[in-house]
């Protein structure tokens, strides 16, 4: 299929102002209607029909669950105080220093990432330390930057630290053994890299004092419930990748569960939680799905399957390098979600060496620490900061991001492609 085509161009173009408008927000409106909107122009011009738009769909249902199971343990673990409560704690173990704050706030952010995912990290950490920040009288903002940098940074340690990384290999998921000795050195390069930046930069917030006294509240039961409910989702994560399963059931069905062992300890009626959750991600999502079966449909992943297996065929290395460079820029301009999808089916049909498939893989994950719609994690994480009252626009995160991103993604690459 031509890209030349007037229905291609049109895709395209819908593609592009669709992309437009989740990252700039004309009228302050949700990234989310921006993408539904796309995606019912897509259907509405004849550009894509209804049955595959709603096949596209339903290719999101693994990340809709996850994201429902961890929407559920996060609400849950604020209206239940464990936020407040964990905040109180890191405050006293931080003595009175921003600089070991933030240090304790950025390890906790690696373990989060690590264990539970990167969009836990957004979803779960972020409120928690905006409530550390708040008990501290710590500005809050470097801190939760930690948050969106961190979940990216460190969401290639493992196969379930990012969703994305479920996509780009789906079956053909390598061994976890496999996964650390390809991954493990880029991963502590990146994160380290990306403390120091973020350190540096923040580094004139982190001279001002922080309180030294601050009184850890009791944790209520459905606290210990919500701590212990987060805790079995993240064995139950491990194990579902180990064995190879979809996390987004075994999520849901963990925050379904914690959810409902609260409620009724608690004798209360879900609608009040369930209010707060914010469940505009969920079409955002769904938008994106069908946004990039439209461009699929234009052939733009035969050209590039094409185009990678002759950048291979001439020096893998220098294919390798230019996958991580175009798709980590990539993942800035359409989301890493949609371009996840995008790299899969491209090495689907390319059939490339390991060296490409991890190269996209560290950009994947890595890239999006450029702009704030680069990861759903990221979209995430400017939701829960907007609850609370903070915003952070587009090119504020931009200047940080070309400081923290590209050494981060440099080094990693680096060694990643240095043994082979």
């Amino acid at each position: 299929m031509s890209l030349l085509t007037d229905g291609a161009a049109a895709t395209w173009g819908i593609a592009a102002l669709a992309t437009g408008g989740v990252i700039l927000r004309p009228w302050r409106l949700p990234e989310a209607i921006w993408a539904v909107i796309g995606a019912v122009a897509l259907v509405g011009f004849g550009l894509l029909p209804g049955t595959d738009a709603l096949a596209a769909i339903a290719k999101g249902a693994d990340v809709y669950l996850f994201l429902i199971g961890m929407m559920l343990l996060a609400e849950l673990a604020r209206t239940e105080g464990l936020f407040d409560w964990a905040a109180a704690i890191a405050a006293r173990k931080a003595r009175g220093s921003a600089s070991r704050l933030f240090g304790l706030t950025y390890v906790v952010g690696i373990i989060v990432t690590v264990f539970l995912s990167n969009d836990a990290t957004a979803v779960v950490l972020t409120p928690a330390v905006y409530a550390v920040a708040r008990a501290t009288g710590a500005a809050p903002l470097p801190y939760l930057l930690i948050c969106a940098f961190i979940a990216n940074a460190a969401s290639f340690v493992l196969p379930i630290s990012n969703p994305a990384n479920l996509v780009v290999f789906g079956s053909q998921m390598p061994p976890l053994l496999t996964w650390l000795s390809w991954f493990a050195l880029p991963s502590v390069l990146a994160i380290g890299a990306t403390f120091v930046a973020l350190r540096l930069t923040q580094a004139k917030a982190l001279r001002a004092p922080i309180a030294t006294e601050v009184t850890v509240p009791a944790l209520p039961p459905g606290g210990h419930m919500a701590a212990w409910g987060l805790g079995v989702t993240a064995v139950v994560l491990l194990l579902a990748s180990g064995f190879g399963l979809d996390l987004g059931l075994p999520t849901a069905l963990a925050g379904l569960a914690t959810t409902a062992a609260v409620l009724l300890h608690r004798r209360a009626a879900p609608w009040g939680l369930l209010r707060r959750i914010s469940w505009e991600v969920l079409p955002l999502v769904a938008g994106l799905f069908v946004l990039v079966e439209g461009l699929d449909r234009t052939g733009v992943v035969h050209v590039l399957a094409v185009a990678l297996q002759d950048a291979a065929a001439r020096s893998v290395d220098g294919a390798a390098w230019g996958t991580g460079a175009i798709v980590a820029v990539a993942t800035n301009l359409m989301n890493n979600l949609p371009a996840g999808l995008i790299v899969q089916s491209t090495l689907g049909q390319a059939s490339m060496p390991p060296q490409i498939a991890g190269a996209a893989l560290i950009a994947i994950d890595l890239g999006p620490n450029l702009s704030v719609t680069g990861s759903l994690a990221t979209i995430l994480w400017l939701v829960a900061l907007r609850r609370e009252g903070i915003e952070v626009g587009a090119l504020q995160f931009l200047r940080l991001g070309l400081v923290v991103m590209p050494p981060a993604l440099l080094l990693a690459l680096v060694g990643f492609l240095l043994p082979w």
